[in-house]
């Protein structure tokens, strides 16, 4: 069975994104743990949690992933920023220790003049010390287009930051389609060629889970901007070949496309009649 989501607002609580997924189609989906744009989170509601968690349980939804703020950057050139970081993402662990099964992604970070090699030396650090304080759930690198200063633009910058880190049990990475290609890994006419440098290089035992897009901009553009499924330059017959591959079927999928739940729907419709 495929496992599909896509991404829902938290404003309502977590029963309610619950709710939404299985009206639409889904049987996971992926959610902001506060605005995107800032830094305050709701307060914790244990009883919606527990809601959930039950409803989760009845309608097979499961790995629930989470995703962090844009204004989170582990490797900022300013300690306080740093700080920030790192009180938002022991935070969020210490909510989602509430959610079983559920997996956290977060940008690596952008190192903002200071050297890609000091970016993953900053962020190896944080990660060194934030997993001090999570036990439960599984922590995601995400793969970047390679705008500006992003770490992250390379399986070579990911593993970087994984070997600098104690706890790699701790951590995998999560797969954007259109930040892959993108970036210049070619899945659209290489598919098991970028698979077999991810697996030399990282190793497909980390890859955890795939945000699925298509990408309003060409091969290598660095740009990072997202497109409905099929309708953009990875096109629908790439995105069946990647929730087919062999070694990538069996994860979950997050759709991030420009929709609402009724695109969303239709969306997650079409994927499942192309899943074989």
């Amino acid at each position: 069975m495929l496992k599909i989501g896509c991404h829902l607002s938290s404003s309502k609580g977590y029963l309610a994104m619950g709710k939404e997924a299985v009206k639409i189609g889904a049987n996971t989906f992926q959610f902001f743990t506060r605005n995107p744009r800032g830094g305050a989170a709701k307060p914790l509601d244990e009883k919606d949690m527990e809601a959930f968690n039950q409803y989760a349980k009845e309608q097979g939804l499961t790995t629930i992933l989470a995703h962090a703020p844009y204004t989170l950057n582990a490797c900022a050139a300013k300690e306080d920023l740093r700080e920030f970081a790192f009180q938002v993402m022991q935070d969020d662990f210490r909510r989602l220790s509430y959610i079983p099964g559920s997996m956290y992604n977060f940008h690596p970070g952008s190192h903002v003049k200071q050297g890609a090699e000091m970016g993953i030396e900053l962020i190896a650090q944080h990660l060194n010390k934030v997993l001090e304080y999570n036990v439960n759930t599984t922590v995601l690198l995400e793969t970047m287009a390679g705008k500006g200063s992003e770490v992250g633009r390379s399986f070579q910058e990911l593993q970087a930051i994984i070997e600098k880190t104690e706890k790699k049990d701790q951590l995998g990475v999560c797969l954007d389609t259109c930040h892959v290609y993108d970036g210049g890994y070619d899945i659209v006419g290489n598919l098991d060629g970028v698979l077999q440098e991810f697996d030399e290089i990282i190793g497909l035992d980390r890859l955890k889970a795939i945000h699925l897009n298509d990408s309003k901009n060409p091969f290598a553009s660095h740009k990072d901007r997202h497109e409905k499924i099929g309708e953009g330059s990875i096109g629908l017959e790439a995105v069946g070949r990647i929730i087919n591959h062999p070694k990538l079927r069996e994860l979950p999928f997050y759709l991030e496309t420009p929709n609402e739940l009724e695109g969303y729907a239709k969306e997650i419709a079409l994927l499942k009649s192309l899943y074989c």
